[in-house]
């Protein structure tokens, strides 16, 4: 019996909503933004990532570097390590376990300091979408703004290539 009279109660209040929201929702002005497009197709996001890509180039290089001098020294133990004598068979290993450990921390500081970089970039990328997106609702009168967790919107509310516009200065 409670249930039942719960989910009447849910029905007549929903019913209500709908008939005095209705003025409301017509005046009412939605758009929204494809965020994913945007994060591909903003000038901010291409000029981010060269940039990123020029700061990381001379440590990836490092890291070549690297792994091609590992990857030489066990060329060297295969191919020479039976006529070697136990000393030198002995150190040349030692030489290419440190090297390999070397290379391991050194690609995991990569790693951590690219990521920090990256995330520190797409920060302030979506700080600048964010603010195009608001300048942009209040230059046209946008009473609501949905970006993510939106099903279909049709090409008349997505207002994703005017703020791309807004983006490029345009």
């Amino acid at each position: 019996m409670k249930k039942t009279s719960s989910t009447i109660i849910s029905i007549v209040l929903l019913s209500a909503f709908t008939v005095y929201s209705g003025p409301l929702l017509a005046e009412t002005r939605i758009g929204f933004v494809d965020t994913v497009k945007l994060m591909e197709s903003a000038p901010q996001a291409k000029a981010a990532q060269s940039k990123i890509e020029k700061e990381f180039a001379p440590r990836e290089k490092e890291l070549v570097a690297l792994q091609r001098q590992i990857k030489t020294k066990e060329d060297k133990l295969t191919r020479d390590g039976a006529v070697m004598s136990e000393s030198e068979r002995s150190k040349l290993e030692r030489d290419i376990l440190s090297k390999r450990r070397d290379l391991k921390r050194t690609q995991e500081e990569f790693r951590d300091d690219l990521n920090i970089r990256r995330n520190e970039v797409l920060a302030k990328l979506q700080k600048d979408m964010y603010e195009a997106v608001v300048t942009l609702a209040k230059e046209q009168k946008f009473d609501l703004i949905m970006s993510q967790g939106v099903v279909y919107s049709s090409d008349k509310i997505d207002i994703t290539d005017s703020v791309l516009k807004k983006l490029t200065g345009k």
